[in-house]
């Protein structure tokens, strides 16, 4: 095994996953995330896949300092919604299919477009 070096995690994303019977659910852990995490930013709503995602998403940028809030956070308060984690090296196949964290129910990404 090689070992990497943390350091290089820029950042992070959380894209938080949901369909047309989730979106209240949605809104309502991103409201509660933006009150309590002010480090973050906050990406737009996408109704419909885009880019890997195969399914409605926004998503939550944040840096390394803030992951051990955010990611216990999230798997406390997903309210079922599934939220997937992965960190940003500048290695973007790696960083989404063997980096990544799951909070929820896995699922398929379009890596294609890497």
């Amino acid at each position: 095994m090689t070992e990497l070096d943390p350091k290089i995690v820029a950042d992070y994303h959380a894209h938080v996953y949901y369909g047309a019977a989730e979106k209240d659910a949605a809104a309502q852990l991103r409201t509660a995330a933006e009150a309590r995490f002010t480090g973050a930013a906050f990406g737009r709503w996408h109704d419909n896949p885009v880019g890997p995602h195969p399914t409605g998403s926004y998503q939550i940028h944040f840096g390394p300092d803030l992951l051990v809030e955010i990611l216990p956070w999230l798997a406390l308060n997903r309210n079922g919604l599934t939220v997937f984690v992965h960190p940003n090296t500048g290695q973007d196949l790696e960083d989404h299919r063997d980096r990544a964290i799951w909070l929820g129910t896995t699922r398929k990404l379009d890596l294609s477009i890497f």
